[in-house]
């Protein structure tokens, strides 16, 4: 690609190298570490489900005994690969029997490391076979009905009932939506579990089970085929479960996952060792199966200046960007997050913004970057938020832009109607027509506002880089450098569910999964 923006590419890869160097070295911490989550998330994959009598998800009961008697070190893998050879059951019927208190996997003859990865190998392969089957079932349909054009128009319902969720997503498909979101029920983020079945009380969301993944999923395929277009489905993967959900994603065939490697640190007040431990077993998943991942850095600029803090947002997009190579993620995959977020009342602020979002499509151009409206200045005049909203479709179609999150002239006052989603929708599809082209005809001047914003946000975000690659990232958080947010490394919420690996530890399913659906 041609920089309209006469980007210095010197600087670009020099940034790059530095965001690389960054998650390198916290992968190093990360290969050394489990945490419960990701423990539960395997036997998620082997085929646990379900609740026991007090209706306790059965991954958490095996997970927090084996974490009690002191066996997390070896990874939950090797404890279900052991049972499978002293009780010649399967996996679910394991978890079944010590959610009854019949069975007790530590006090059981123990094996070696190596028998006990040839025992669940079956149970691995099969989950890969069902992952496997729904990306070629996104791909069938992709390649028989289509999908929308770019930038895909994302709409979000979030009743709290699912089946109330299910006929706003409906019609907001047959309006022209390409992309449905549910947001998570108000602090689900903050669950050290993933509730079981199909849910109706949500506050402010609904929550993400794999029994409401596989309902949505249902109902979006089949407004799909009757309006003759895929219908993509994005939930949450983030937060204290974030590689369960990941896998619940993966083997229901959602198409898009809210997933960053430092949000839930800064937004959520959730440890950042163990988001980062997290972060590397939910991407990995998410790279096999196709997913999108949507990377949080839109956040932000709802908590500092859009102006003034803008190379934050660049810095962190290289940082994810890393993260998810790491993980085998291709570019496609990755969703990563900015925003149109200056305070409206800035003079020339819409030539800002369009040269941040150009910028972003520069350096990460083969990337579905994922385009955030305005929220942090949204009042309620819904004239001038739908102004707002349209100045930013408007950006979003001349950038190039992949995922537009569509803003509701009424956001600011309630959750949106029906009628509001329709008028925002309505809104993209006449600017995205109008001016389909815009970008390929209009030229920058040299050396003028727009040319001269974007490389001082570039070089700021090198300088940044280069600053955190010196300190450590666990100690530049510690700082508050990334959306004026300080977090400690032994405080906030899940540290108790990190622990060391031992010599023996073995997760099956990264060997398997890294380098995509094969």
């Amino acid at each position: 690609m041609t920089s309209k923006l006469n980007l210095d590419p010197k600087v670009i890869d020099s940034a790059r190298a530095s965001a690389a160097h960054i998650a390198q070295s916290m992968q190093e911490f990360i290969d050394k570490h489990t945490t419960v989550s990701t423990e539960r998330t395997i036997l998620r994959l082997l085929g646990v489900d379900g609740i026991d009598d007090v209706e306790r998800p059965l991954p958490n009961v095996i997970v927090e005994a084996v974490k009690d008697a002191g066996g997390l070190p070896r990874g939950v893998a090797y404890w279900i690969g052991n049972a499978i050879i002293q009780t010649g059951k399967k996996p679910q019927e394991i978890a079944d029997a010590i959610g009854r208190g019949e069975l007790d996997l530590m006090k059981l003859e123990q094996g070696t490391a190596e028998d006990a990865a040839k025992a669940i190998e079956p149970y691995v392969n099969d989950a890969l076979r069902t992952i496997r089957e729904q990306t070629e079932k996104r791909e069938e349909y992709l390649a028989t009905i289509g999908e929308g054009r770019r930038p895909y128009l994302y709409v979000i319902v979030a009743t709290g009932n699912i089946y109330e969720d299910v006929i706003q997503a409906q019609a907001a498909a047959r309006q022209g939506a390409d992309i449905i979101a549910v947001i998570r029920t108000t602090a689900q983020s903050l669950l050290d579990y993933v509730p079981y079945g199909p849910t109706t009380e949500g506050f402010g969301g609904t929550y993400a089970t794999q029994e409401n993944f596989r309902i949505m999923r249902k109902a979006l395929d089949e407004v799909g085929e009757e309006i003759g277009r895929y219908i993509r489905l994005c939930n949450y993967c983030s937060g204290l479960c974030m590689p369960e959900i990941a896998a619940m994603g993966a083997l229901e065939r959602l198409d898009v996952m809210l997933n960053d490697a430092l949000y839930g640190i800064l937004f959520r007040d959730i440890n950042m060792q163990r988001t980062i431990i997290d972060q590397y077993f939910s991407r990995v998943i998410i790279g096999y199966c196709g997913i999108i991942f949507n990377s949080g850095e839109d956040n932000y600029l709802t908590t500092d200046d859009a102006i003034e803090s803008a190379h934050t947002v660049l810095a962190s997009q290289l940082m994810n960007e890393q993260f998810a190579v790491l993980a085998n993620i291709r570019e496609e995959q990755m969703g990563l997050g900015h925003a149109f977020e200056m305070d409206p009342d800035t003079e020339n602020g819409f030539l800002m913004e369009l040269a941040q979002a150009q910028m972003a499509k520069e350096i990460f151009p083969n990337a579905s970057l994922k385009y955030m409206p305005p929220t942090k200045f949204m009042t309620g005049n819904i004239f001038r938020g739908h102004i707002q909203d349209a100045l930013f479709n408007l950006i979003a179609v001349w950038t190039g832009q992949s995922l537009q999150l569509l803003g509701m002239l009424t956001e600011a006052l309630h959750t949106p109607h029906l009628h509001d989603r329709m008028l925002s929708i309505e809104n993209a599809k006449y600017i995205f027509n109008n001016a389909r082209d815009i970008g390929e005809e209009v030229e920058f001047k040299k050396d003028g506002m727009i040319q001269k914003r974007a490389q001082k946000v570039l070089k700021d975000a090198e300088e940044l880089l280069h600053q955190i690659d010196k300190d450590g990232l666990f100690p530049t958080i510690e700082a508050g450098k990334f959306a004026a947010v300080k977090r400690p490394l032994n405080g906030g919420k899940g540290l108790e569910g990190v622990c060391k690996k031992d010599a023996v530890y073995f997760n099956p399913f990264i060997e398997k999964m890294v380098g995509g659906a094969k």
